[in-house]
């Protein structure tokens, strides 16, 4: 058997392993597919997460499969189950810094438990497609953090697979006034088709100038202020906060799920004024089993967020297009789905 590991920085090798074996209260899951998240890309930049030197960071965990071994502790499962990981309720963490990654022909799920770190499928929900539950789960997330509701205006700041996804959410929730902004033609042309009203490309265009032509305008203590409800970063770009917070209008939400490593400059002054509010959303405490129920209902706009296919022997080639502005999900698959 195989497994995708960091051994340094930049440095990510498809390495030969030992088949895994279930302890009492243990699963293994066959990996069907298991797509590529931004996080992995930035795991292998920094060197690894939690990796000792001379070791390995294995990694990758947004997977789905089937249960080959389970261990005899273990209940509410059967050899042959289709289930979806749920990496944070892992007791590994699987793909961030523990000993397994999903990235493999096999993972072992210590300690599982069925509706925690373990979900089951449905039979007619297609692997590739269950592999997005992670992905959306965070992008859900996100959505939920921004408590907004039919009417208001939004803007997706980053349409890689988190913004999409959140595109996705919102236009399901009945958000009409949804803009997505980013610099990929490609990624904007499927935040269009999942329903964004208007997208711009903030690489050609002035992106302020344009959503107070597509959302209007109000003012605040007498300055311009474009009339959106709620933003969403899902970029990461290091000018965005400030930019977001001087266009705001009174009362407007800013929800940050983009991962910054350096310190921002954040312009206090005007956020004084209009007494919007900023906050975070990371991972998705609750969200998984809310968009596995979905997903079947939902599973032709998800399919929708993969841009690229790989089979396992080619993840090295997965991963090289991951890392290009043409992508949306990556999705890596292991023999017929």
């Amino acid at each position: 058997m195989r497994v995708l590991n960091i051994h340094g920085v930049g440095d990510v090798r498809l390495d030969p392993r030992d088949p895994p074996k279930a302890g009492d209260n243990d699963v293994v899951v066959k990996v069907k597919a298991c797509g590529v998240c931004g996080s992995d890309l930035s795991y292998i930049k920094f060197g690894g997460i939690n990796r000792k030197e001379g070791g390995v960071t294995p990694i990758g965990h947004e997977a789905a499969g089937e249960v080959v071994q389970i261990g005899k502790a273990v209940e509410g499962l059967k050899v042959g189950q289709r289930v979806v990981i749920n990496p944070m309720q892992t007791s590994t963490f699987i793909g961030s810094g523990g000993p397994d990654g999903a990235f493999t022909d096999e993972v072992l799920v210590g300690d599982a438990k069925v509706g925690d770190s373990l979900l089951p499928i449905p039979d007619d929900l297609p692997f590739d497609v269950a592999a997005l539950t992670e992905p959306l789960a965070v992008a859900l997330h996100g959505v939920n953090r921004m408590q907004v509701k039919p009417g208001d205006k939004v803007v997706v700041f980053g349409c890689g697979p988190i913004g999409l996804g959140m595109v996705l959410w919102l236009v399901d929730r009945g958000i009409k006034d949804v803009v997505a902004v980013d610099l990929s033609p490609e990624r904007l042309d499927r935040a269009q088709a999942l329903g964004a009203k208007a997208v711009i490309n903030a690489a050609s265009e002035d992106v302020r100038e344009r959503l107070l032509e597509i959302q209007g305008r109000t003012t605040v203590f007498g300055r311009e202020a474009v009339d959106v409800d709620a933003y969403i970063d899902a970029a990461g770009a290091p000018s965005l906060v400030s930019d977001v917070i001087r266009m705001a209008k009174k009362h407007a939400k800013l929800v940050i799920t983009a991962a910054y490593m350096k310190p921002v400059e954040v312009a206090l002054g005007s956020m004084l004024t209009t007494e919007m509010s900023i906050t975070t959303a990371v991972g998705y405490p609750d969200e998984m089993p809310e968009v596995l129920a979905a997903l079947p209902r939902l599973k032709d706009k998800a399919r929708s967020l993969i841009s690229h296919r790989y089979q396992f022997d080619d993840v090295l080639k997965a991963f090289e297009t991951a890392g290009t502005p043409q992508s949306a999900k990556v999705m890596v698959e292991f023999g017929e789905l």
